[in-house]
Order: structure tokens, then C-alpha cells, then sequence
């Protein structure tokens, strides 16, 4: 026997609790879940909670936060998932209606209505609550879109500058050390050159893989353009650091490609090392560091880690 689809969960917030228990047993018939809030602050917590109901019934008069205090604060919270609100009222002047709606509730019932008016208004909630959730997902799928290399699958230079300018400030505000890695690929033209571009790519795409499953969740890895590619370690000093390069330019360096069904020659990678705060306090002065210390560790003869040399000036 396939599994029954999940019920929908829906708030009904109300004072009395006849009417309470009148809309319970009603929504229970009709095959959605109730959770129940016997006031505005009651609802207010339910509301805010991960699992939040996505259909909410809220009484416009409730003792403490009234139903439309808790639709006001709920809109004004941009970051949550939407929230279908009908508010319920015996108020029937059209002000109030004005003003209901103005709130931010998406419907609006006058007690006492019929069950087949509920029904009717929720399935409408149902509808308007998928079309959100589709637009959510939607956004976040050109989002991906935006911050991501197509061909690794990495995150891209656009989101690297956003991820370490967010890094830097959480770092400065905590007192932690924060490692950035600057990544190359020795003699990738002479790669593409004897192999052919998609060879090269297979090559590139191998390498993003290959940070992937060597790095922490915590941890930032982009795509920088070309053959670079940067890594973002929260909370890491240089010496640690320098050693996770080495380990990562070792396992680089000890795998190979597989491509049209054949294994390539493996490659080695460069890596230039900086390190907030010592070696910069922006975003601009790390990528700089580790980008001199790549390279030089590419005039030294590549296949290896360098470490930026310079300090930042202290204040006198």
C-alpha cells in the first residue's frame, strides 16, 4: 500500500474556545491537520517555529497580540516561507476590511460563516501557498545559476568576493584566523595542448571534485577563472593552512583523470597560502597575497606551497 501524502498543517488561532474546537473538528473533517494557539503570542511562536504551519486561521481579537499584530510582524519578516493568513472577524465595516487586508492578511471571513465559505477559502490558500513555494524554488534555482561555474560546479568569483567579505566580517567580529588558498594548475596549456580542450576541461572538472571531497563543509571553494581556483577556510591559522595545501597539492598530484573510458596523466597544482589577519584585513589585500605567494611558488618551480612573505604594518 503507497503511503498517504502528508496532512497539510494549518493554525487556528482563537480566544473562545467554542469556535476553536468548532473549526478544529471541521478542518480535521476536511483532512488537514490543526494546530492549535489560544492566543496572538501562542500563534506567534507556532509561526515561528522551522515547521511552521503554511495555512493560518488567526480571530482578529485575541487578548495580547491580536490576530492582526501577528499578521503585521509575520509580513514584515522577508526571510520566511509564505504564509497564507484569513483572518476571522465579526467586524463588517469596510474600513475594517481595508485595514485587514492592509495588514497583510490574504482573505478575510465574517463570523459567522459556512463551512463550505472555510472550505472554499482554504483550498484557495492551498493554491496560492504552491504558487509561492514554485517561486521560491524557482529563484533559488537562478540563484545557483548565478553564484555557480558551470563546468565544475564550484562556486564562482562573483560569489567568492560575497563569501569572503562575509568570512572577513565574521572573523574580525569572532578574533579567528581565517586562511585563503590560491590554486593553480602547472603547465595546463601544455595539458590542452597535447589532450585537447576537453581533456582540459575533464581535467578542471576533476580538480573541482577533487576540493570538494578534501574540505570541510565550513569551508569556501571557487572557481577564480581559467585554471585558478580559491578556497576560503574559516577558523583556520597559517600553519594549519599551509598543511592542508600540501596535503591537497599531494593528493592532486597522486590522481588522474579518467577520460573516454582511459586515465590521463596526472597533474600537479601550485598553491599560494595568506592569512588573515597577519598577511591583510580585506578581501582585495588576501586574494593579493595568496596571489603573490602563487606565484611564487610557480617561479621556484611549481609543485609546490608557498606562503605569502609580507606582513601587514601594525599601527604605531
Amino acid at each position: 500500500m503507497a503511503d498517504e501524502a502528508p496532512k497539510i498543517r494549518v493554525l487556528i488561532a482563537e480566544d473562545d474556545p467554542t469556535s476553536l474546537r468548532l473549526v478544529e473538528v471541521m478542518l480535521t473533517k476536511w483532512g488537514y491537520q490543526p494546530v492549535l494557539a489560544r492566543d496572538g503570542e501562542e500563534a506567534w511562536k507556532v509561526l515561528q517555529a522551522d515547521d511552521a504551519p503554511k495555512l493560518a486561521i488567526l480571530d482578529w481579537m485575541m487578548p495580547g497580540k491580536d490576530g492582526l499584530a501577528v499578521c503585521r510582524e509575520l509580513r514584515q519578516q522577508k526571510d520566511r516561507p509564505y504564509v497564507y493568513i484569513l483572518l476571522l472577524t465579526a467586524k463588517t465595516h469596510e474600513s475594517d476590511l481595508i485595514e485587514g487586508l492592509g495588514a497583510g492578511a490574504d482573505d478575510y471571513l465574517t463570523k459567522p460563516f459556512s463551512r463550505e465559505e472555510l472550505h472554499a477559502r482554504l483550498f484557495a490558500g492551498e493554491r496560492i501557498v504552491a504558487v509561492q513555494e514554485e517561486l521560491t524554488r524557482a529563484r533559488e534555482a537562478l540563484r545557483e545559476q548565478a553564484i555557480r561555474d558551470p563546468l565544475t560546479g564550484l562556486f564562482n568569483r562573483r560569489y567568492l568576493e560575497e563569501a569572503l567579505g562575509r568570512e572577513l566580517r565574521r572573523a574580525e567580529h569572532g578574533h579567528e584566523p581565517l586562511g585563503v588558498l590560491m590554486l593553480d594548475l602547472d603547465y595546463f596549456k601544455d595539458f590542452n595542448d597535447t589532450h585537447g580542450h576537453a581533456a582540459g576541461d575533464a581535467m578542471l572538472n576533476h580538480l573541482g571534485a577533487m576540493l570538494e571531497t578534501h574540505t570541510r563543509r565550513e569551508d569556501v571553494t571557487c572557481r577564480y577563472g581559467g585554471e585558478e581556483f580559491v578556497l576560503i577556510l574559516p577558523g583556520m591559522p597559517l600553519d594549519v593552512a599551509s598543511r592542508r595545501a600540501d596535503e591537497l597539492r599531494q593528493a592532486i598530484g597522486q590522481s588522474t583523470v579518467a577520460w573516454e573510458g582511459k586515465g590521463l596523466a596526472s597533474t600537479t597544482v601550485s598553491v599560494g597560502v595568506a592569512c588573515f589577519p597577519q598577511h591583510g584585513t580585506t578581501g582585495e589585500a588576501l586574494l593579493a597575497a595568496a596571489d603573490q605567494a602563487l606565484y611564487r611558488a610557480k617561479r621556484e618551480g611549481r609543485d609546490r606551497v608557498a606562503v605569502y612573505a609580507q606582513r601587514v604594518h601594525e599601527p604605531v
